[in-house]
């Protein structure tokens, strides 16, 4: 089943020949918005195929194609809206000095994209996905390289994509798809692939992204690796909500059996008696978990080898032990340790990454320094997560402590949480779901309407005649676009 070169060649070609099809919004909002419809009414067999592959239960995979669907459908509502395009005029002006010329600057797709399937996402983050779908409404053609763990629900939904695009007329080769490791190198470093999306591991994100970054003329590689999502909850709000706090974040942590980006991996809360309750509460609720599981058996195995090593280091406790449920499970658990043992670099630095499973670490602090001493010692992340007094929430706490722990996580992470939790990230416009490496290869977003600007770049038109303009730059605006004309913006 894995392509060969020549497949991933073919493939490529195809969806290459297919852009100019895709040159007009009209028929780009076509496409996704088919897409969404024949997802919908193939829901059934869809959700059977992922469970069959994945094992994350109808609910959830019924959830996750609400959300998939709900993408497309708003991709298309920005294609019609046609902001993304960032329409910017000046006007020439001869009394400026220098004198400055006509200026008419938009964003123009970069070109065929390749899109890497993520394990935990079958659906969402996979062959009709955000990625797929984002660099579609970017007038992009996909190839998409399929995960081996669900291999046929890729086929499934690549096939959906397809009839889309045909019932649409555009070109069925504008979503092609592959298979097999090599296959995901031979895409990435073919001369027609343009940019890169990947969703997955640091080892696996990093080696596509050195690839790409190492062909003859290099593309943008955006990949989102791991993430440690840590989380610090102030004694204030330990004392106030302990019971609340430790079963918010037992939710959390084994939410889809821990095996979201955005699971928290390490929670700082203090040493003192509200810490020791939100301790116990955290270690009911965790108790109360049934045993899951995993994706593969690969990933069991790294699961109950990280736990066992990061278990047997001096100074961890496990109130909850995390390890095998069953022949196929894992149970849920999590570990305690002293902030001081994360001060300085040592063996405990394995706690500072990402385990991928139903398992936190707990970091009792004892004052703010070691607060800042592990949070110095963070890579980037997601998600950070502040659990906050009532005082300290309303900025009236004598020593501003919301305030600076504020300051201290917005370096670490894409997305600030505060009084809730990371777990779920809403597919919406403001959302940025992104960070500092290793959480990400690049800035941009891969959730809500800005990820299309990963497939994008700008051009501008220097003194352009207009006869010449694109329609996206004429002075009438034929195509009703908002833009920015000099200076001022205009509603379309």
């Amino acid at each position: 089943m894995e392509a060969t070169a020549a497949e991933v060649d073919q493939t490529v070609r195809a969806a290459h020949q297919a852009r100019t099809a895709l040159a007009g919004r009209p028929e780009r909002a076509a496409l996704l918005r088919r897409a969404a419809d024949l997802l919908d009414e193939a829901g059934q067999a869809v959700i059977e195929a992922a469970d069959a592959e994945t094992a994350l239960g109808p609910g959830r995979l019924t959830g996750e194609l609400a959300r998939t669907t709900y993408q497309l459908r708003a991709f298309a509502d920005s294609v019609d809206e046609g902001a993304f395009l960032d329409v910017r005029i000046d006007h020439a002006d001869p009394a400026l000095a220098p004198p400055r010329p006509d200026l008419r600057r938009y964003k123009i797709p970069l070109g065929t994209v390749a899109v890497y399937a993520a394990s935990n996402f079958p659906l969402a983050f996979s062959v009709p996905g955000g990625d797929t779908a984002s660099a579609l409404a970017a007038g992009c053609p996909v190839v998409v390289k399929a995960h081996p763990d669900h291999p046929a629900t890729s086929e499934l939904c690549a096939a959906l994509l397809r009839r889309a695009a045909a019932e649409t007329g555009v070109p069925e080769g504008v979503v092609g798809l592959v298979h097999g490791l090599q296959a995901g190198l031979d895409l990435v470093r073919h001369p027609l692939i343009t940019a890169a999306g990947f969703t997955g591991s640091v080892r696996g994100g990093r080696a596509l992204h050195d690839a790409a970054a190492a062909r003859p003329h290099p593309i943008p590689f955006h990949g989102e690796l791991g993430s440690l999502n840590p989380v610090v909850i102030t004694e204030a709000a330990a004392a106030e909500r302990a019971e609340q706090i430790g079963a918010g974040l037992a939710g959390s942590m084994t939410l889809g059996t821990g095996q979201f980006c955005v699971k928290p991996g390490l929670v700082l809360a203090p040493a003192g008696d509200g810490g020791d309750r939100l301790l116990t509460a955290l270690t009911d609720a965790v108790s109360d978990t049934e045993a899951g599981v995993l994706l593969d058996q690969r990933m069991r195995q790294a699961f109950l080898d990280g736990v066992r090593s990061r278990g047997r280091l001096a100074g961890v406790d496990a109130p909850v032990t995390p390890g095998a449920g069953g022949e196929h499970t894992v149970s849920a658990g999590f570990l305690t340790v002293p902030a001081a043992r994360l001060a300085a670099e040592g063996p405990h630095d394995l706690l500072l990454e990402e385990c991928f499973g139903p398992v936190t670490v707990l970091v009792r602090y004892t004052d703010d320094a070691e607060i800042a001493a592990v949070l110095a010692r963070l890579t980037g992340t997601l998600t950070a997560t502040l659990h906050l007094g009532e005082a300290e929430s309303a900025g009236t706490d004598p020593a501003g402590r919301g305030a600076r722990l504020l300051a201290d996580v917005t370096p670490l992470a894409g997305r600030v949480v505060v009084n809730g939790w990371p777990t779920g990230v809403a597919v919406a416009p403001a959302q940025h779901h992104g960070g500092p490496y290793p959480a990400t290869t690049s800035t941009a977003t891969s959730v809500g309407s800005a990820a299309v600007d990963r497939w994008l770049r700008p051009v501008v038109h220097q003194d352009t005649p207009p006869a010449l303009l694109p329609p996206e730059l004429r002075e009438d605006n034929p195509l009703g676009l908002p833009r920015r004309v000099d200076g001022r913006p205009e509603s379309g």
